[in-house]
């Protein structure tokens, strides 16, 4: 489904788009040559991430990951470029500051504005991510959470579990 919005610029070229988002004062996001102003996020919004990222620290103390929140952007393999609300990296040579190429967890907390691209837009392109293991939307008014996790050797599952179910790293 298309975005709501159109986009603030086109076509626009990844390192053209890097060089734009280190100096402007909003946050966009990135796909197909199209930026995108991002949508504001809510008090409840933000609670819920923070939550679960501290939850998720919690579990991998004793590894090498590091759980990032949604200041950290995502690159896939076809360019788009995100910010997610949580993510989670094991691979200890994904060292950029500012941009990730493995997460092997990724987690969008759900808005009405945002819902359409992150289930769809989003998820098309965080599945070429060969280093993704699953793909959460939390959904924020009721206690239920889609988890999409990837098949041995091949793409991927989905499945509704409650908001409280463990994410397996």
């Amino acid at each position: 489904m298309p975005r709501s919005k159109p986009p603030v610029k086109t076509e626009v070229s990844v390192e053209e788009f890097l060089a734009f988002e280190a100096t402007s004062s909003e946050r966009h996001e990135y796909a197909h040559g199209q930026v995108f102003a991002m949508a504001d996020s809510s008090e409840r919004h933000n609670r819920l991430a923070f939550e679960l990222a501290m939850a998720i620290a919690q579990n991998i103390r004793d590894t090498d990951c590091r759980v990032l929140m949604s200041d950290v952007k995502v690159q896939t393999p076809t360019g788009a470029i995100y910010y997610p609300d949580v993510m989670l990296v094991c691979d200890a040579s994904d060292d950029h500051p500012y941009i990730k190429h493995s997460p092997c967890l990724i987690v969008e907390v759900l808005s009405d504005s945002t819902l359409d691209i992150d289930r769809g837009e989003k998820w098309l392109n965080y599945q070429t991510l060969p280093s993704l293991q699953m793909y959460v939307l939390l959904e924020q008014d009721t206690m239920r959470a889609e988890v999409f996790r990837r098949a041995e050797g091949a793409g991927s599952t989905s499945a509704s579990k409650a908001a409280r179910s463990s994410c397996p790293v």
